[in-house]
């Protein structure tokens, strides 16, 4: 979810401050501008969470993650109570995410380990991720104006999965299909029958993001997504425009994301993913 923030600042800086005719430079775009923090749980049932995540230094590393990002004004990646909403927003230069969406990821989690390498951690892990850099998404085309063609949700979707692909493949196939099994299970079923009012929503049905999550990685690389295709996760005649998919959207990130991107930080983004996934999942994996 997203609200749209307050332009107070960007308005301000863009003003005439005085007769004089000076006017307020905008301020310069640099990284580490990533903050987070972490706010006490309202509902004692999510102390866990919390303890959990500080042990892990979750948002610490989300931080150091997302360091390559130059932008004008901090951001602040948060975890708070939301008096029972499941939900995740960026409002202001705040990115909140919801204990109670945390809570419902981790109960989504099954049991034991799935076929195909992805693992119990790797569907909490993925979604996680993903919810982080999908709120993230909004926060860079607000805060650097990125211009975005259709609905924006979608377009965060793709931000957060094109992130991801730039793992290790083997981190970014766990990645993509932690994140794609969460919308996977909200599914009804192969057959649905639904009233037409709950398509009017700003974000696409489970089963499109799903699908549209599985597009991109396949496009992006069809060799290590191929098994996909091959047991039907992805449908075959949606495959044939995958690669179109993801060259459209690598030509966006490339075009309007990259200019805004530190190089030198950002070749350790490998680095930095490898270092501190190791432990989360194994913590992950004791529970």
């Amino acid at each position: 979810m997203w609200h749209k923030p307050s332009a107070i600042a960007a308005v301000l800086a863009a003003t005439i401050c005085s007769t004089t005719g000076t006017v307020i430079a905008a301020p310069k775009s640099k990284p580490n501008q990533i903050r987070y923090e972490y706010v006490a749980p309202k509902d004692p049932a999510h102390q866990p969470i919390l303890d959990q995540m500080k042990q892990g230094r979750a948002l610490e590393h989300l931080q150091e993650l997302l360091s390559p990002l130059r932008l004008s004004y901090p951001l602040t990646l948060k975890v708070a109570g939301c008096d029972g909403a499941v939900n995740a927003w960026y409002d202001d230069e705040v990115v909140t995410v919801c204990y109670e969406m945390l809570a419902e990821i981790l109960k989504s989690a099954p049991a034991h380990d799935l076929p195909g390498g992805l693992s119990r951690a790797d569907t909490v892990l993925g979604p996680v991720l993903a919810v982080f850099l999908h709120e993230t998404a909004h926060a860079v085309f607000n805060m650097l104006q990125i211009p975005v063609l259709g609905r924006e949700e979608d377009a965060a979707d793709q931000f957060a999965a094109y992130v991801m692909l730039r793992l290790s493949k083997d981190e970014a196939r766990r990645m993509i299909l932690g994140s794609a099994y969460h919308h996977a299970i909200q599914m009804p079923g192969p057959q649905v029958t639904v009233p037409i009012r709950s398509l009017a929503g700003e974000h696409s049905t489970p089963a499109q993001r799903t699908f549209n999550i599985l597009c991109i990685a396949y496009g992006a690389d069809k060799t290590l997504f191929a098994d996909l295709v091959e047991k039907d996760f992805l449908p075959k005649d949606r495959a044939e425009v995958c690669a179109r998919e993801y060259d459209d959207l690598d030509f966006a990130m490339t075009k309007l994301i990259s200019p805004h991107i530190d190089k030198r930080l950002a070749g350790k983004f490998h680095e930095v993913w490898a270092r501190t996934v190791s432990t989360r999942r194994a913590h992950l994996a004791r529970q």
